[in-house]
C-alpha cells in the first residue's frame, strides 16, 4: 500500500498475478511459490513510502525483510547482513568482505623438497569439492530453522578460502532438507563447501550447501588441507 491509501498488491479483495509492479518510483517483484510463500522485491530506491500489511489465517509462519541503507546513513541496532539478490540496491556499496588471513611465511631450506605425494580418494574428493564450489570459506553456527522442506541455518563467515561471489560476515546457509542433512551443529564451527544457488524467476539468491556437499568440524587439520586443495585449482573467475 502506499502512503495515500492506494493498494499495489493484494487489496480491495483480490489476489494480484506474480510479476513486476511499479510503484513509489520504483520496480517491485511479486512473487508466490506454490506451497504459499511469498516474496517482494525492490531495487530502489523507494521516492514514497510503502506499507506492507500481512493478513495471517495460520499461525505465523515467520516475516523476514532485508534492505539497504542510503550510503552514509547510521545503521540501526540489532541488524545483520545478509544475503540479497543482484542488483545490490541503490547508491549503496557493496559490503566489506572478511579479510582473509595471511599463511605463515615458510622458512627457506637448502633441503630439496621431497616429491609431492598424490592425494588419496578422500583428498580427490575434497579437491573436486573446493574447485566446484562457489564458496569455501570456514563457519560458526549461530541459529538453524526448519522452513517449509528446507533448513536455514545462520552463520558468522570466519575464514573465506574461496569465493566467487561477495562473502559478507553474517549469511544464511541452505540445506535442501527439512532434517538438515549435512548436520550441523549450533555453537560448532565447521569447514562448508557450498554453491549459489539462483532460482529461474531471479527471486531468489542464496548459498545452498548440498545433501552431499562438504562439511567437516574445522580444526587446524582441515584448514591445511583446503590450502592443500587450493594449489590443484584454478583460482574462481569473477562472476
Amino acid at each position: 500500500m502506499t502512503s495515500d491509501g492506494r493498494y499495489v498488491l493484494n487489496g480491495d479483495w483480490s489476489i494480484a498475478w506474480p510479476g513486476p509492479y511499479e510503484a513509489a518510483g520504483t520496480r517491485l517483484l511479486y512473487a508466490r511459490s506454490p506451497d504459499g510463500t511469498e516474496s517482494l522485491e525492490a531495487a530502489g530506491p523507494t521516492a514514497e513510502d510503502l506499507h506492507v500489511l500481512v493478513l495471517l489465517q495460520e499461525p505465523n509462519p515467520g516475516i523476514e525483510y532485508e534492505f539497504w541503507l542510503p550510503r552514509g546513513h547510521p545503521q540501526p541496532p540489532d541488524t545483520s547482513p545478509l544475503r540479497q539478490p543482484q542488483p545490490r540496491g541503490a547508491g549503496s556499496p557493496p559490503p566489506e568482505e572478511p579479510p582473509v588471513p595471511t599463511p605463515p611465511p615458510r622458512t627457506q631450506s637448502h633441503t630439496t623438497e621431497p616429491p609431492r605425494t598424490p592425494p588419496g580418494r578422500s583428498g580427490v574428493a575434497r579437491i573436486r569439492h573446493f574447485c566446484q564450489s562457489d564458496f569455501v570459506f570456514r563457519a560458526q553456527i549461530l541459529a538453524r530453522r526448519s522452513v517449509g522442506q528446507e533448513t536455514r541455518y545462520e552463520v558468522q563467515v570466519q575464514t573465506p578460502y574461496r569465493h566467487r561471489f561477495p562473502l559478507v560476515p553474517r549469511e544464511y546457509v541452505w540445506v535442501p532438507d527439512a532434517c538438515g542433512c549435512p548436520p550441523l551443529l549450533e555453537g560448532r564451527e565447521y569447514l562448508l563447501m557450498a554453491r549459489r544457488h539462483v532460482n529461474y524467476e531471479h527471486t531468489l539468491n542464496r548459498i545452498l550447501l548440498q545433501r552431499d556437499g562438504y562439511a567437516r568440524p574445522w580444526s587446524p587439520r582441515e584448514d591445511r588441507l583446503v590450502r592443500e586443495a587450493a594449489r590443484h585449482c584454478a583460482p574462481p573467475r569473477p562472476p
